[in-house]
């Protein structure tokens, strides 16, 4: 009995060396000053914003509202071809197991949506330059929109919740405690005009975003690469 209690406990305390030897410790923020919303411009383009009421992560749930340290909702039109995008920001400035971002998949069912279609997208937004990111439609009876968004956790950028997790433990295993956003832009009316609408809508925004900022919004790689 007395070796057996020996074993036991040479591997707890081998289990809480290792946990110990694996806790986060740095941290990994790429919103270096300001505000995501100070970064974003109001316009840009042929597209000036207006402030909105968007479907939100924090509808999903009251936990939702403790994952963000900044909401943006906006909706930019377009003065020459008279498209409207809508855009959500959801910041964290960390981003741990108990608190990960949302995701549209969850977020859109949990107030009355049904969803049509999600699947992973790469989104070019220079000269072979392609963002990881993700397709939604997402229809009520008398509405249909079309979600093109992407997820940021340090530098990873996860197409699925599974990659997420993935993203979480890898930071985590290098010893990082991240901040995370999710960008969210969609339209209305037309499935393939609606996406056509949004690939175009992001590459511009991306590059009128400052070089300092853009990397709090698609990671260093593909801020560098962009500029």
């Amino acid at each position: 009995m007395r070796r057996r209690d020996l074993i036991l406990s040479g591997m707890a305390l081998a289990g809480l060396g290792t946990a110990e030897a694996l806790r986060p410790r740095r941290r990994l923020v790429l919103l270096k000053k300001g505000t995501m919303d100070e970064a974003l411009p109001r316009q840009f383009g042929g597209w000036a914003s207006e402030e909105a009421a968007l479907i939100t992560p924090d509808m999903a749930g009251r936990l939702a509202k403790t994952l963000y340290s900044e909401t943006i909702s906006r909706t930019y039109y377009n003065d020459a071809t008279g498209a409207g995008v809508m855009l959500l920001i959801a910041y964290g400035d960390t981003q741990s197991d108990l608190l990960q971002l949302h995701r549209p998949e969850s977020c859109y069912p949990a107030v009355g949506y049904t969803l049509q279609m999600t699947r992973s997208a790469e989104l070019p937004v220079g000269s072979g330059l392609m963002l990881p990111a993700r397709r939604v439609v997402a229809t009520t009876e008398d509405r249909t929109e079309s979600i093109l968004y992407w997820t940021r956790l340090g530098e990873r950028l996860p197409q699925s919740a599974g990659d997420q997790r993935t993203a979480r433990l890898k930071n985590a295993m290098e010893g990082y405690v991240a901040d995370g956003v999710l960008v969210r832009c969609s339209t209305l009316g037309d499935v393939d005009q609606a996406f056509k609408i949004l690939d175009g809508f992001v590459p511009e925004m991306l590059r009128a975003i400052s070089p300092q900022a853009r990397p709090a919004f698609v990671g260093t790689r593909i801020a560098r690469a962009i500029a």
